[in-house]
């Protein structure tokens, strides 16, 4: 690993655990709720957050780009130029948060040349860290324990009586029965945040994680992709093209990815990726 130091690491790591303890204790007080579109929803939390990782980062990481998810002129960074860009999502799940849920995550991702290469995933419910990338390894860690590497999960093809796909609630509404009508057996389910759906199948629960929402960003996806790329998971787009992060790939205001999202065991991939197109694309030209 020759993109951050060890030391850069340790201080990355140890920025968002208290970033994410502190969200877990103020959840427990009052805060203010807001909507900045449909459906999609920021506390007060999010943006203390938010500001307290961005100069954490800024003053860690100087010559390089940042991107925070509710600073929204840190978007201009996207085109700024930067070899490096850091992604950040103070808190990915804020519905789930914001319920009293578990399944949400302080997120940060590292784009190199336009790859996700590095990421590091905190679920502060359980006190637990998710790390590693590109020619680096996986790793985690629970509270202040030192590091220890995650055992990357091999499965085998699906069969009817195993065959668990996450999908989430708007997806398995819109497209979960045709789905099902194609892959007979099928079990879907669903938890809050994009990247602890996305360690779901890099721990071997789940054999592949559908995204066909529209609305995942650049904050969402660097950091999770990271880790499915280092745990071998196959990272495509419902036609099997790679996930891209460049211009044409991205919408330039909202940096939304446009392409559909498959995240999966290579066997699973491989199996079931062409029945999920002809499902989903049959629904979309009626």
């Amino acid at each position: 690993m020759m993109y951050i130091s060890p030391d850069q690491d340790q201080k990355i790591r140890s920025t968002m655990r208290k970033c994410g303890q502190l969200a877990q204790k103020l959840a427990a007080e009052p805060f203010e709720v807001s909507e900045k579109g449909p459906d999609d929803y920021v506390t007060s939390i999010d943006r203390l957050l938010d500001q307290q990782l961005l100069t954490a980062f800024s003053a860690l990481f100087p010559e390089d780009g940042i991107i925070t998810e509710e600073n929204v002129a840190s978007r201009a960074a996207y085109l700024g130029n930067y070899r490096r860009l850091w992604c950040i999502d103070p808190i990915d799940g804020t519905a789930e948060f914001i319920q009293g849920k578990l399944h949400y995550a302080v997120m940060v991702g590292l784009l190199q040349d336009g790859e996700p290469i590095a990421g590091w995933i905190y679920a502060p419910a359980f006190d637990q860290m998710y790390f590693g990338g590109k020619d680096w390894g996986l790793f985690q860690t629970l509270g202040d324990s030192k590091p220890s590497a995650i055992a990357i999960h091999k499965s085998t093809a699906p069969t009817a009586d195993s065959c668990k796909i996450i999908l989430g609630d708007k997806d398995q509404k819109n497209y979960g029965l045709a789905i099902a009508q194609m892959i007979p057996g099928v079990e879907f389910y669903s938890l809050g945040s994009f990247g602890l759906k996305v360690l779901e199948v890099i721990s071997g629960r789940a054999g592949l994680y559908l995204y066909f929402n529209g609305r995942v960003k650049v904050w969402d996806t660097a950091g999770p992709l990271a880790l499915a790329k280092a745990a071998g998971l196959v990272c495509c787009d419902l036609q099997g093209q790679p996930l891209r992060w460049t211009p044409d790939a991205l919408n330039s205001e909202s940096l939304a990815h446009s392409q559909t999202i498959a995240i999966g065991q290579p066997e699973y991939i491989e199996c079931l990726l062409a029945k999920v197109r002809i499902a989903v694309e049959g629904l979309q030209t009626r």
